[in-house]
């Protein structure tokens, strides 16, 4: 049998890894990020039923580390019991955890694949490596995301350097002025934290930093889980990077002002025509950018393209607790609560309210979609990059992933 890889060490360009399996065990250990960025704490699943809760009450959340969580979960189910019975009934636990991220679907079917047609006796081995593989892919996807969005970066900045000196010559102003920062507005987190490793939307951030580019982030806070002013700050910070938090209300505002140059956003599932569904909130922005002129881009991992669904509208958008949208979480400052996390009621009792968690984008607002394999500008290109079916065109079994070069 093959060694079990190492994927237990520090993100590159982070510090810190969302999820971490030690050779030769058969449990992982991911950061609970409910309790973030107030206390870091690690909690270790070990069976199917706890991977399961940690997807559904958002232990852990977004599209890539959900998929490789679920995946793992399969494997842990298949510890227990490797017959065909228990895998069909982990698979439909785990898959109806989250309804709307394509990438647990994906994961649990590939798994799924790569096992069934094994004696019963080699399935959970055969398991445990199919996930580690969809680990390591989406570390090294995300890397190459990066890459293509550092080359966007630069390109943006240089052109903003260049109207800039431009504006200076035609006012005769003498004295060079400190050059501004790229301001880059963010939704939600589509970090290292959702992700196995460097993040989608991040990844292009934290390569910049790390070469010098002058870089300020504008973080959405993300009503009502509030995972931009939780988790992409802490993430921003812990890399130095430059930041402020901001009211999801004022994005329109800020890209008015002139003050946002690039809205770069994650994903948990793009059809075959460009729509993008994302956290709630993403499609405000999108049309306050179009109004604007600001570039609209999406980092896109190839297992979220789903070519299988012919636009956004066909995509299920899950509905969550009101109790999200009525009461907030924080880090008391009071002498009573000074230093605990308190959660508090913001409505009068008996409120009744909605709360979508994603939203579709359509594609005519997306300026370019970010990829493993380059930046695809219009739905068009995004078909001759992964071609019209996402999970087909990759393929279930493990070594099929067409899709997922880098």
């Amino acid at each position: 049998m093959s060694k079990d890889p190492d994927l237990t060490g520090p993100d590159l360009h982070a510090g810190y890894r969302s999820l971490v399996r030690r050779p030769g065990v058969h449990a992982v250990e991911v950061i609970d990020q409910r309790r973030l960025p107030h206390e870091t704490v690690t909690l270790t699943l070990a069976d199917a039923g706890a991977a399961a809760a940690a997807i559904r009450d958002m232990t852990i959340r977004g599209a890539p580390l959900i998929g490789a969580v679920g995946a793992y979960g399969l494997a842990m189910a298949l510890d227990h019991d490797p017959g065909d019975a228990s895998l069909a009934a982990a698979h439909a636990m785990l898959d109806k955890t989250r309804p709307t991220a394509v990438n647990l679907r994906w994961a649990l079917d590939r798994v799924r694949a790569a096992v069934r047609a094994l004696p019963v006796s080699v399935r959970a081995h055969a398991a445990w490596r199919e996930a580690d593989a969809i680990v390591a892919e989406d570390i090294a996807i995300n890397q190459a995301i990066g890459v293509h969005g550092l080359g966007l970066l630069r390109e943006l900045a240089a052109a903003r350097e260049l109207a800039a000196t431009r504006g200076r010559a035609a006012t005769r102003v003498d004295a060079v002025a400190p050059a501004r920062p790229l301001n880059v507005m963010t939704h939600c987190n589509a970090g290292a934290l959702a992700t196995c490793g460097f993040g989608t939307a991040t990844a292009p951030l934290f390569l910049a930093q790390s070469e010098g580019l002058p870089l300020h982030v504008w973080v959405s806070e993300t009503r009502p889980r509030l995972q931009g002013a939780n988790l992409t700050a802490w993430e921003l910070a812990q890399h130095g990077i430059a930041h402020a938090v901001f009211v999801d209300s004022a994005a329109g505002l800020l890209m008015r002002r002139g003050e946002v140059d690039l809205v770069l956003v994650g994903a948990d599932r793009v059809a075959a025509n460009g729509d993008v569904c994302n956290k709630i909130g993403t499609y405000d922005k999108a049309l306050a950018a179009a109004d604007n002129d600001v570039p609209f881009y999406v980092a896109l991992p190839s297992p979220t393209f789903d070519g299988s669904l012919g636009s956004g509208d066909m995509i299920a958008i899950e509905a969550r607790a009101a109790s999200e949208v009525l009461e907030v979480t924080g880090r008391g400052s009071d002498d009573t609560t000074a230093g605990a996390t308190v959660t508090v009621g913001i409505a009068p009792a008996g409120t009744r309210a909605v709360n979508f968690a994603f939203d579709v984008t359509p594609a005519r607002l997306v300026t370019g979609y970010i990829t493993e394999r380059g930046i695809a500008k219009g739905a068009g290109a995004l078909a001759a990059l992964f071609g019209r079916s996402g999970g087909e065109e990759r393929g279930e079994a493990s070594g099929t992933q067409r899709g997922r070069g880098t």
